[in-house]
């Protein structure tokens, strides 16, 4: 008696073992085709599998679902985007062709003052919309940047070289050191970012200039644009790098305040952060840390 009872317990652990490892071999199995985008619901039928394996089943099928879902909303905002950019890029552009024609005629003050400000302002709306297309991208995940290893001192010279122009323009000189700094960044997008904050620069100094130089740590390369602007209070920091966000002693001033948001984002998807040390009346410093290798950095914004 005792014998059968012995083997009767042995089988019962050898079919609970067996029906185990049956389970967890399907549950694998399932999260594995689930995994290669491959799960089909319609192969996990309720008479053929556990209660957990049903339960897996029925997440499994709500997160392909959202992922769907998901996949459709992007292609909806990638196209939404491109028929922004396409629909405006037109009438934008007349309307700044047309300015510059009406420009040779013969206009009193007034009109001429008029035509001033539809040109100034047909220009603010051509860099809201780029500026909002490409922020878009960004946030979306449509764009994704791919930092390499390279020498930052091209990029911050043809920043200073595209922007110059304008700096001289207002009686401002723009210096840009020639010193060699490496690090991981996508050339075109934080080109984008310090062009972002160069321009920002011109925008709120009227006297003096700016400076573009670097300042290495062990793990992240620098790059320092430093102004002699109008400066801003170390509790309005915070503001200035929010969507639209601007203070109000800049409203004034050209500008839509989505520059620094977007460089911010930029940075932040580089694994770099931006620094600010101003004092209002004396300046600004704006630090733009980048990683010099390839391990990850919190995205923050940080004052002194």
């Amino acid at each position: 008696m005792a014998g059968i009872i012995a083997v009767g317990s042995l089988g019962i652990v050898i079919y609970r073992e067996y029906s185990t490892r049956r389970v967890i071999n399907r549950l694998q199995e399932m999260l594995e085709e689930a995994i290669r985008g491959e799960f089909n619901e319609s192969e996990y039928s309720e008479d053929r599998i556990s209660k957990l394996e049903s339960t897996l089943a029925d997440y499994l099928r709500s997160s392909a679902l959202s992922a769907e879902n998901v996949k459709q909303d992007r292609d909806k905002i990638r196209t939404l985007i491109a028929d922004i950019s396409h629909q405006t890029k037109t009438p934008i552009a007349n309307l700044i062709l047309h300015s510059e024609l009406l420009k040779e005629s013969d206009l009193t003050a007034d009109q001429r003052e008029s035509l001033t400000a539809i040109e100034n302002e047909a220009e603010k709306l051509r860099f809201l919309v780029d500026a909002l297309v490409k922020l878009s991208r960004l946030e979306n995940g449509i764009l994704v940047l791919e930092p390499q290893a390279g020498d930052l001192s091209g990029l911050v010279h043809a920043v200073g070289s595209a922007l110059r122009p304008k700096a001289e323009g207002k009686g401002l000189y723009l210096h840009v050191t020639d010193e060699n700094e490496r690090a991981l960044f996508d050339y075109k997008w934080t080109l984008e970012a310090v062009s972002n904050i160069v321009d920002n620069a011109i925008k709120y100094t009227q006297a003096g200039g700016i400076e573009i130089d670097f300042q290495s740590t062990e793990m992240f390369a620098c790059i320092r644009v430093k102004d002699t602007g109008i400066g801003i209070a170390e509790e309005d920091i915070p503001r200035i790098f929010a969507r639209f966000g601007r203070l109000s002693a800049s409203r004034e001033k050209e500008g839509v305040g989505i520059g620094l948001y977007l460089a911010r984002e930029i940075l932040s998807k580089e694994g770099g952060y931006i620094k600010v040390r101003s004092t209002p009346g004396k300046g600004s410093e704006f630090l733009l840390y980048l990683k010099k290798s390839g391990e990850s950095a919190p995205a923050q914004i940080l004052q002194n």
